[in-house]
């Protein structure tokens, strides 16, 4: 069987932490900002850590193992 392949969308996207969780940047930050308050923007400039089941699903994408 082949290796699998790396998503290249999601590796240009998702960064790898040292301890291995995946962080992302907040979606909604690049028009229609005007209705939106500015602690709202201001918190969708963070990136985050994404959920521990959504983590497998990107595992997958980036070709990475489960025990890293």
């Amino acid at each position: 069987m082949p290796k699998m392949k790396t998503h290249r969308g999601a590796k240009k996207r998702i960064k790898i932490t040292g301890s291995g969780k995946f962080v992302i940047r907040h979606s909604g930050k690049s028009h229609i900002l005007t209705k939106k308050t500015h602690k709202r923007k201001k918190g969708l400039g963070q990136d985050y850590v994404i959920s521990a089941g959504a983590a497998k699903k990107v595992s997958k994408l980036l070709a990475v193992s489960q025990g890293r």
